[in-house]
């Protein structure tokens, strides 16, 4: 029998931490695959006002093709990071990264209407789902947890970095040439993405951790009280986050409608100012890590929900406003809603036993996208309620939706917080 886990003491993943200038670089390579790949992942949110008018959808049609593309990087997530477990982490990154280039080129070419773009974008998003578990274990696998957090909030800095690029990138195509040509532009970053991805595992071991007998994922995982609060916790945050991902640039591009601007520059535009949202996104995966490793697990995800809430709250109010007030709350907004997703990540490494982590990441990940999938459809579905039609006017019962999101985070949280297994977080820091 499997010796049971000290609540007191901090959790490993049995295997070796590399350290030095070697893990830097090696790091680096990783966030650069990472930004590459996540070109596509709001490529289509940047062109959603044009393609809806286009196609002649409503908002909430509109919205469930980002709801698609969530649904299947769920499904995604649940089937490679299980599959991490059993073949290794590194085969699987590398298998999503080949997979995702041929599925982008696809969704950029023959998206001509509502079913087609819905169907290749799950598709697209069936591609990816290796590149976000896998690659959270293979930092576990490398770094202890004394800069684990540090390590993993780089990584998902790089997914911010590639967000901010993508709508940069698609702002820019798409004022000028179109929303195809946009979204062509940005099918070409998995193509370097996965290249990268080559060069970087070449020498990284492919480990497939041992599993103890009587170690199953149902003791392991389901009935681990503070693995199902994190996991739980992770869920209320993603419906926040990806519901605003997928709206903040028509939001943005709304408000510079109200104010003259035609159609294609505001939604260009819209696009190039959320990037900042991400930017500052980036910076919070940066340090929200970090800031883990020193004040705690718990500490620190709570600061960032009870600021998100706020911004959830009032953001969608501010869209007929002073367009400086808008674009500095979506800054804070950008900040605070992913500031908490390595310390999320991370925790779940701390909680769970090296041998279920991949199946772990992978139930997190079908709820914790499978609420973001519809997030967006709900936005919408509220959007078309509260408004008489395009164009949109009222977008706070929108948002107000998503900070439910972090309200319900935050209780789980503070549950977690109660429990003496939470002692296992940071080496003891709550």
């Amino acid at each position: 029998m499997p010796e049971p886990l000290d609540p007191t003491a901090p959790a490993s993943t049995g295997r070796p931490a590399a350290r030095g200038r070697g893990d830097a670089l090696w790091l680096v390579g990783l966030c650069a695959s990472r930004l590459f790949l996540t070109l596509v992942f709001v490529s289509y949110p940047a062109v959603l006002p044009v393609v809806q008018k286009a196609w002649g959808m409503s908002a909430a049609a509109a919205g469930s093709i980002s709801s698609a593309f969530q649904i299947g990087f769920a499904l995604s997530l649940v089937g490679f990071s299980s599959l991490a477990d059993w073949v290794g982490a590194k085969r699987v990154y590398l298998w999503s990264s080949l997979a995702a280039v041929p599925a982008a080129f696809a969704f950029a070419l023959f998206s001509s209407g509502h079913l087609s773009a819905f169907l290749l974008n799950g598709l697209l998003a069936l591609s990816l789902g290796g590149i976000y578990t896998p690659g959270l274990i293979l930092i576990a696998d490398r770094f202890p947890p004394a800069t684990r957090g540090r390590a993993t909030g780089f990584f998902l800095a790089a997914s911010s970095s590639g967000y901010a690029a993508s709508l940069l990138l698609t702002g820019a195509v798409l004022g000028r040439w179109g929303w195809r040509p946009a979204l062509l532009a940005a099918a070409t970053g998995p193509l370097v993405g996965a290249l990268i991805a080559l060069g970087v595992l070449r020498g990284t071991p492919n480990r497939i951790p041992p599993r103890p007998a009587g170690a199953g994922f149902t003791g392991e995982v389901l009935r681990n009280r503070p693995a199902a609060l994190m996991i739980a916790g992770y869920t209320f945050h993603s419906w926040e986050l990806l519901g605003m991902f997928a709206w903040a640039p028509a939001t943005v591009a709304a408000a510079l409608a109200s104010r003259g601007a035609g159609e294609l520059r505001a939604t260009g535009l819209g696009a190039n100012l959320a990037a900042l949202f991400h930017l500052a996104g980036l910076l919070a995966s940066s340090i929200g890590g970090q800031l883990s490793d020193r004040f705690g697990r718990t500490a620190v995800i709570l600061a960032m929900l009870w600021a998100s809430a706020a911004c959830s709250f009032t953001f969608g109010w501010l869209v007929g406003g002073p367009l400086w007030l808008l674009l500095l709350v979506g800054l804070l907004y950008g900040f605070t809603a992913i500031g908490d997703s390595p310390v999320f990540s991370v925790g779940l490494t701390e909680v769970v036993r090296p041998h279920v982590l991949g199946a772990a990441f992978g139930v997190r990940s079908l709820l914790g996208f499978g609420a973001g999938a519809v997030a967006p459809l709900a936005f919408g579905a509220v959007l078309d309620l509260t408004n008489a039609g395009a164009p949109y006017r009222v977008w706070g019962w929108a948002y107000t939706l998503l900070g439910l999101g972090a309200l319900g985070a935050i209780a789980t949280m503070l549950w977690l917080r109660r429990l003496p297994e939470s002692r296992r977080l940071a080496g003891g820091l709550r």
